[in-house]
């Protein structure tokens, strides 16, 4: 059984950073995109930075670009996010993802994970991110 647990969440002040990270046990991530999704109050849950594992090609939704990098630790299965320079607007609950993928995959399936054009397989349980003075 796949299993994604985040860490990491917490509040932060505008212009602050945080490192989420995403540990997946109970599956290898080699056909994969590991993904981030942000929800905030009142909102859909949105793609945010995505990243097909076996090539690094990635997605980051306009948002994030400039902001916010993916980094991957193979020995430990974890996946993490950076987020610097934090707004307001940023906060929400932020979902660890995992799209295990099929028989030649199109080479633009990072975008399509994080825009919710090709589904997600796990998803991890949350962890909450409040940007605020």
């Amino acid at each position: 059984q796949v299993q994604l647990v985040e860490s990491g969440g917490g509040l932060v002040q505008p212009g602050g950073s945080l490192r989420l990270s995403c540990t997946v046990s109970g599956g290898t991530l080699d056909y994969s995109v590991v993904g981030w999704f942000r929800q905030a109050p009142g909102k859909e849950r949105e793609g945010v930075l995505c990243n097909r594992y076996s090539d690094g090609s990635t997605y980051a939704a306009e948002s994030a670009k400039g902001r916010f990098t993916v980094s991957r630790d193979n020995a430990k299965n974890t996946v993490s996010l950076q987020m610097n320079n934090l707004k307001p607007e940023d906060t929400g609950v932020y979902y660890c993802a995992a799209a295990f993928l099929g028989w030649a995959p199109p080479s633009d399936i990072a975008t399509r994970v994080c825009q919710k054009k090709y589904a997600v397989d796990y998803w991890g349980g949350g962890s909450l991110v409040t940007v605020s003075s």
